[in-house]
């Protein structure tokens, strides 16, 4: 004889003395199973959240990393033409390279910022599993 299964959030629980420890048995490892299901369910959002941060902020230091690139490259175009023609050229290739800079400086910030938001350990489901313990050994507490 099988005990029907409370609505889901109901709180009751059915008088389980003419079930067999079979099913009792097999209720339970349905009940873990479904549980571990759901967890991994929670693990995997949660991964896919933080890669995706991760993402982002490496995507932010990629940048920051050519617009480096760039600086070098104009401080070297303005320190050759400051050292061939000594012309007012040097100057705009000198105010280019300190833009790039700037512009470094601020992407370098911004990708060092959302990476330190990047939480790679899954907390809600690691915060949840703590608790499956406790809940089964109330359980088995108020069936003897």
């Amino acid at each position: 004889m099988s005990v029907p299964n409370p609505p889901v959030g109901a709180h009751s629980r059915p008088d389980v003395g003419d079930v067999s420890m079979g099913e009792l048995i097999g209720d339970v490892t349905r009940d873990l199973s479904t549980l571990m299901r759901q967890e991994l369910a929670l693990a995997q959002s949660e991964i896919k959240q933080e890669a995706s941060k991760t993402g982002k902020a490496a995507g932010a230091l990629g940048a920051a990393g050519f617009a480096g690139y760039m600086v070098l490259l104009f401080l070297s175009i303005a320190l050759w033409w400051g050292l061939a023609h000594l012309m007012d050229a040097t100057w705009s290739a000198l105010i280019v390279a300190a833009v790039w800079a700037v512009v470094g400086a601020a992407l370098f910030v911004t990708g060092r910022r959302k990476l330190r938001e990047v939480h790679p350990k899954p907390e809600r489901t690691v915060d949840t599993l703590k608790h499956v313990p406790d809940a089964l050994k109330d359980q088995s507490g108020d069936h003897r």
